[in-house]
């Protein structure tokens, strides 16, 4: 049921990046690179590819990182600095000389990522319910969520290997739609997604991505010290209805990018953690404004 096709890419030994394109690539359009939030694949921005608006302003092309999706590698370990590397890989494979940059919770320092690594390449990046900090007391005492308590017990869960018949527990899934949806997830939503990880997470090999996945999101370093290589315009758009990173964070992080062209930080009243899915509208409304400001 995966809707992303994949592309070989140099890093981590030789890599299959899953993508997908909003439709035929135009030269003479901005291009927004899409990256997806926590175990979810390309099919989180179903709600922008159909977006008549955006995908008549922008090149949309979605990116799965390291561990979700359609993406491989041949070395078994990973981080979100890979998966930042492997997607400025795909761009120069594609001939994408430029892009903006959409991420939804760990998209977003995927973004920030791309942007320090590659500013030449990164014309714009535009975090959603994200967080620039790792999991610290600081980010709790600011109201966002125990990400080690909320990781911790699935990394122990995941440790043992186990057999090809075994598909990701639905309890894991409903874990993560109550944290970006909340709890009120429709059910041809529920039933899309709990499809959707049993096709990508399976046997053996999925049960081990998934949890360097989990691990990577609870112990991942901060970004705070690095900020200032940011260059590029940044807009930031998070949720008041955010269960896991909160406002009040994000207007914090958002004054670090001392060296951004422009950082400003965007509200969205009633917004979930998987903002670009429970917010299409004010997202794609605001991604074409950005770019077309920015472009």
């Amino acid at each position: 049921m995966s809707s992303a096709e994949t592309i070989t890419v140099p890093h981590l030994g030789t890599s299959t990046i899953g993508y997908r394109f909003g439709g035929p690539y135009d030269a003479s359009l901005p291009t927004v690179v899409m990256v997806n939030s926590f175990t979810t694949s390309v099919d989180l921005y179903r709600p922008q590819f159909a977006d008549e608006a955006l995908a008549a302003t922008v090149n949309l092309l979605a990116l799965e990182p390291y561990g979700h999706g359609r993406t491989r590698a041949t070395y078994e370990q990973f981080t979100y600095w890979d998966s930042a590397v492997a997607d400025l890989q795909v761009l120069d494979a594609l001939g994408i000389r430029e892009a903006f940059v959409l991420g939804t919770s760990q998209g977003g320092w995927v973004a920030a990522r791309m942007a320090m690594l590659a500013p030449g390449t990164v014309t714009g990046i535009i975090p959603l319910g994200t967080s620039m900090d790792s999991e610290s007391q600081r980010s709790r005492d600011l109201g966002c969520w125990d990400g080690i308590d909320f990781c911790t017990p699935a990394i122990d869960t995941l440790a043992e290997s186990v057999g090809e018949d075994w598909v990701i527990p639905p309890e894991l899934v409903d874990a993560v739609l109550a944290e970006g949806f909340g709890d009120d997830v429709p059910p041809e939503e529920r039933s899309f997604w709990h499809a959707a990880y049993q096709e990508n997470y399976t046997g053996d090999a999925g049960r081990a991505r998934l949890r360097t996945s989990t691990v990577n999101l609870r112990d991942r370093d901060g970004l705070h010290a690095r900020l200032d290589g940011v260059r590029c315009p940044v807009l930031w758009m998070h949720g008041t209805a955010d269960p896991v990173y909160s406002v009040a964070n994000a207007e914090d992080e958002i004054t670090r990018f001392v060296n951004s062209e422009h950082a400003e930080l965007r509200v969205v009243e009633g917004g979930r953690h998987f903002l670009s899915a429970s917010h299409p509208g004010e997202v794609n409304a605001a991604t074409v404004e950005f770019v077309n400001r920015w472009t």
